[in-house]
């Protein structure tokens, strides 16, 4: 059975939000993945080896939830 107009209509509205809630959290993490980096670049010797290592750490695991949310867009566009 078809989907009348109102359930495409309904569709695409949840669409939009989905899309838009991945945008934004995917932009807070390349943000939060780059403050990351600009943290070791800026402190550099201040920090020691274990924070540098947690640092990167960080910014890889926002680096992928970025990469995350990025997938779940595309994979809906695919649909």
């Amino acid at each position: 059975m078809s989907k009348g107009p109102l359930d495409k209509a309904a569709d695409a509205v949840k669409k939009t939000v989905d899309d838009v809630r991945d945008t934004v959290h995917e932009a807070g993490h390349r943000s939060n993945a780059d403050a990351e980096r600009a943290k070791r670049e800026t402190l550099g010797e201040a920090m020691t080896p274990g924070e540098k290592a947690g640092s990167a750490v960080n910014e890889a695991k926002e680096r992928v939830q970025a990469e995350f949310d990025k997938g779940k867009r595309d994979l809906r566009d695919k649909r």
